[in-house]
């Protein structure tokens, strides 16, 4: 398996395109017409021939004239069409590409995108892809036709003369002892140059996505560093391809001419000497250039070839990548008690982020998790949420592992608000609605909206419910994004509440409103919350005390406060402060 998966050159390429299932109806048209294409060109030299070796005026007529228009005109109409149904090929097969590489891409791990930068992943989806549609788009036409020309301008070169059509062939070997190393070496530059540009657009990507920071800490002129440092490496990777590319051309060139010289010497020779006709060495001529021009398209296409089976491997690599673990089976009892029973976790298999973690949230309860910055309380919500597996121990519902569910099913339950609730890009309407597999009508939305505190601010805009939020919901304050995340979750009502942190960061005021919007949509709900202020928590059923990865004390404000110093130590300092 291993031997398959890292096998290079034409295979994965072919495999790839095979997968993308392309119209077989068209490609036997495209093939069909290439063959009229070069069968018409093949015919016109014979013409040609007939015509100089039996020249003369009265030789000319309108039937022999008509015959070569006929033939140039049908020539020319079934190599267009040829080319634009193999460039219509091209495209629905790079289209089936990238819609399987964006299925996968939405199924993998989140560990895969903690690995890697979205910008990278971003360029896997472009640029390499391009890699590939140009390809078949742009180079293939001219190769599958190119082809069929040599072969058939061969044979009816050994038919004319086979000891000249020997000579020819001296040069295969000559151009093949040169091209094929300047074609690995193109390989290695054209892969090169894929992972620079993957890396130089997660840079840009990186940077223009948090163009506030890198203004607000002056680090304009470091991240130009960055930035000029990408632009140096794809300059340099250019240099190398132009270069290999300087030779390429000129020695076919090269090749070709003296392969051309060498013919006219031999031919005129043996033309001299009656062996061969003088229309016969025109023809031999004219399908010595049908040979020479595909071959120079050929050397096109292998050149861009190379390019295109790097593009193919990061391409495969993807697909190749095992997605979420999934189940088949609906959540069943989401009013029953959630267990977890002896979790262990670990990011990267070296350092443990929870150690034998033990509890159970009751359901329809408020199960509150707080502790130190780092002790695991992020990583347990996104336990629950699936995104990531513990390393032993299970997390239950009903006696039954959440792992048992579909994704979906499990995630259509939880309601999950952030510290930094995420906002994508377009309107109000769109963000409260997001994920929804169902319409949703305006009172709806207006019910949640103001449900969730957020019906006055949006009434106050100039386009209400139909307002743009920007990117990343920027034209809009912390508090606004936040009412907008909570109206959310009231719509999607969900049995299971999580709640990370949803008031930390913002003021005073904007707290008191989402608090009693996150008060309203926790009744009734089993309702799990991490904070960092005990005042959110001290009236939760149960608290979970998290240090180090390790559960150090559990139960109500007034047991821990009784029980656990370091709890002790937090509420002094934080109920004590807010008291003052």
């Amino acid at each position: 398996m291993k031997q398959e998966k890292n096998q290079k050159g034409w295979r994965p390429f072919l495999q790839l395109v095979q997968q993308a299932n392309p119209p077989k109806l068209l490609i036997s048209i495209a093939i069909l017409l290439s063959l009229v294409t070069t069968g018409v060109g093949l015919l016109v030299p014979l013409f040609t021939k007939n015509l100089v070796n039996d020249f003369s005026i009265s030789a000319i007529n309108a039937k022999s004239i008509s015959f070569l228009v006929v033939a140039i005109l049908a020539q020319a109409l079934a190599s267009g069409f040829s080319i634009y149904l193999l460039n219509r090929i091209g495209q629905t097969v790079v289209a089936s590409i990238r819609d399987r590489l964006w299925k996968k891409l939405l199924v993998l791990p989140v560990s895969y995108f903690d690995e890697h930068p979205s910008g990278e992943t971003v360029s896997r989806m472009t640029n390499d892809t391009s890699v590939v549609k140009d390809l078949i788009s742009d180079h293939l036409a001219n190769f599958v036709a190119g082809i069929i020309s040599i072969v058939g301008s061969i044979i009816v070169l050994f038919i004319l003369d086979w000891k000249m059509t020997l000579v020819m062939f001296i040069a295969i070997p000559i151009a093949a002892a040169i091209l094929v190393p300047l074609g690995k070496k193109m390989y290695k530059i054209a892969k090169g140059t894929q992972d620079e540009t993957a890396k130089f657009t997660a840079v840009l990507q990186q940077v223009l996505s948090e163009i506030r920071l890198v203004k607000s800490s002056n680090a304009e002129e470091v991240e130009y560093a960055n930035g000029r440092r990408g632009i140096t490496n794809l300059f340099n990777f250019g240099l190398r391809e132009a270069k290999v590319q300087s030779l390429i051309g000129p020695i076919i060139s090269l090749v070709m001419m003296t392969l051309l010289v060498l013919l006219l010497g031999y031919g005129g020779m043996r033309v001299s000497s009656g062996a061969l006709t003088a229309g016969s060495l025109v023809a031999f001529i004219m399908y010595l250039f049908q040979i020479i021009m595909p071959m120079a398209q050929m050397a096109s296409f292998f050149t861009h070839f190379q390019k295109a089976t790097g593009a193919t491997e990061r391409i495969i690599d993807i697909l190749e990548l095992a997605p979420e673990p999934n189940a088949a089976d609906d959540v069943e009892h989401v009013d029953a008690d959630l267990k977890v029973e002896h979790v262990n976790y670990s990011y990267n298999e070296k350092d443990t982020i929870l150690h034998d973690i033990n509890f159970t949230i009751q359901s329809g309860k408020v199960t509150a998790i707080v502790g130190p910055s780092g002790s695991g309380k992020t990583t347990l919500f996104s336990l629950f949420e699936r995104y990531y597996q513990p390393n032993s121990g299970r997390i239950t519902i009903g006696d039954k592992s959440i792992n048992d569910f579909s994704l979906t099913s499990w995630r259509s339950h939880i309601g999950y608000v952030s510290q930094e609730s995420p906002i994508v890009s377009g309107t109000i309407r769109d963000n409260i609605c997001y994920g929804l597999r169902r319409e949703v009508t305006d009172e709806e939305i207006q019910t949640v909206a103001k449900m969730a505190y957020a019906d006055q601010f949006i009434a106050d805009l100039p386009n209400g419910y139909s307002t743009e939020v920007g990117e990343r919901g920027m034209k809009l304050s912390g508090g606004q994004r936040q009412r907008i995340a909570i109206a959310r979750a009231f719509l999607r009502n969900p049995e299971i509440l999580m709640l990370d942190e949803a008031t930390s960061s913002l003021d005073s005021k904007s707290e008191k409103v989402v608090q009693q919007a996150l008060n309203d949509l926790m009744n009734g709900r089993t309702t799990i919350v991490i904070a960092h202020r005990l005042s959110t928590v001290i009236d939760s059923d149960q608290i979970i005390f998290l240090e180090k990865g390790k559960i150090t004390g559990s139960g109500t404000h007034a047991e821990l406060y009784q029980s656990h110093p370091l709890y002790k130590e937090f509420a002094d300092q934080q109920l004590h402060r807010v008291e003052e």
